[in-house]
């Protein structure tokens, strides 16, 4: 993100700003506006909630007044507001990729299937994609970066979301030359996995969070989905199925990620890992055969080695997300989409008992969580795509609390659109 500062200023100055559209006003998207409307050279033009009301006060946070609000329900009424200069707030998705002067569609729903429809309707309207919805990447995202790359549009995943602030440390440390042996992120609360969205109701009333939300955190999925993409974007993989997940502080990582053979926890390098106890940071553990350079990071106060971590203690998560924006539009660039084909999986987990002909559901819910596994051992083992979970999958089969879903076990909803662009991937990726 370097000069992006100045290259926002410019586009103020010359009256170049940056429209973007917005879809889902909560936690995420609100916070994102809110930042968007007190940046230069970048606006939210036009933002979508199934509640209006969330729009609009989303707006509200940054100080914009009802005056310079406009709430709308069809195109030609948002078009002509945001002609006019004002913010556009509305219930209708669908206007965000049809609008004529939005440059950039973000979406901030976490809902597989919405971001799918999102993602593809701005592509196929020209318009560059910024997915703060992991959840659709980890499943369709080299469906996204191939449309995108047809449609000539930049389909990328966010700045401050873990994975992309991830992503800076790692591409920091291979342009330098480094060897990146682990790449990961930490996590803020113990692994709950018999939360719901009851449990954790209280607590995500208090911190102004959906108890789905809040759930997907506290269950691992989150974690889960967020080292998926981390992997798709790498080659990375998972040392083991879940990750290790690790209780430590920052100046332990370099003895507990050497190998096995040589005292730590790992089978292999090459991973991607979470911590309890470094969040909400991110990191890379890094390496060198080069003796100058082991003898410069050891004077510059990195440590003795022969692994060193490369740690940012923040992520701004929706915040950053503006910057993104900016990237792909000025200067065409990503900040984090897959390499090419899957590399993990984000499968799916019971999180109870669960019989057959019972209904179960996804992210955040009752029923189920999310694991990571590498893409080939979930492809040999037909392991569920969790992003392909709906509350319209209905078991096939009895599971036990814990046991990996296989797709023989359940019926998934093939009537959604990201079921039937993954049926396209998976064509395009076939063997």
């Amino acid at each position: 993100m370097l000069n992006m500062n100045q290259k926002l200023i410019k586009r103020q100055q010359e009256g170049k700003l940056i429209r973007t559209g917005i879809v889902g006003a909560g936690q995420m998207g609100r916070g994102m506006v809110t930042q968007m409307v007190l940046m230069q050279g970048i606006m939210p033009a036009i933002v979508s909630d199934i509640n209006v009301e969330n729009a609009v006060h989303a707006f509200h946070y940054a100080g914009v007044k009802d005056d310079q609000i406009a709430i709308v329900d069809n195109l030609a009424d948002a078009n002509k507001s945001i002609e006019a200069g004002k913010y556009v707030a509305t219930a209708d998705a669908d206007l965000i990729s049809q609008v004529n002067l939005v440059e950039c569609a973000i979406d901030a729903t976490g809902v597989p299937d919405v971001g799918a429809k999102i993602a593809t309707d701005a592509m196929k309207n020209g318009k560059h994609v910024v997915m703060l919805n992991v959840e659709t990447d980890v499943v369709i995202g080299p469906y996204l970066k191939k449309m995108a790359e047809k449609q000539g549009v930049i389909y990328t995943g966010s700045a401050g979301d873990e994975p992309g602030a991830v992503m800076e440390l790692y591409c920091f440390a291979k342009a330098m030359g480094m060897d990146v042996k682990v790449m990961g992120k930490g996590k803020n609360n113990k692994l709950d996995y018999d939360c719901n969205p009851d449990t954790v109701l209280e607590e995500a009333t208090r911190r102004k969070m959906s108890p789905k939300m809040l759930c997907a955190f506290k269950d691992g999925t989150k974690t889960m989905v967020e080292m998926t993409a981390m992997s798709n974007a790498t080659g990375l993989i998972p040392d083991v199925i879940g990750g290790h997940g690790i209780a430590a502080g920052l100046k332990e990582l370099p003895e507990l990620y050497k190998l096995k053979k040589d005292g730590g926890i790992l089978n292999q390098h090459g991973v991607v890992e979470y911590v309890n106890g470094i969040a909400p940071g991110v990191f890379v553990a890094v390496s060198t055969e080069n003796e100058e350079i082991a003898y410069q990071m050891r004077y510059h106060s990195m440590g003795n080695g022969p692994l060193w971590i490369l740690y940012r203690p923040y992520h701004l998560c929706n915040l950053e997300t503006p910057l993104t924006v900016a990237k792909a539009v000025i200067d065409g660039e990503s900040t984090i989409v897959p390499i090419d084909g899957l590399v993990s999986e984000c499968i799916t987990v019971a999180k109870t008992d669960l019989k057959a002909g019972q209904y179960i559901d996804g992210i955040g819910g009752y029923t189920t969580y999310g694991s990571i596994a590498t893409a080939a051992e979930s492809d040999a083992k037909g392991y569920v795509p969790y992003g392909l979970v709906t509350k319209k999958t209905r078991m096939l089969k009895e599971a036990k609390k814990g046991q990996l879903l296989t797709l023989d076990m359940v019926e998934l909803d093939q009537s959604t659109l990201i079921y039937k662009l993954r049926k396209e991937q998976d064509a395009m990726y076939k063997k």
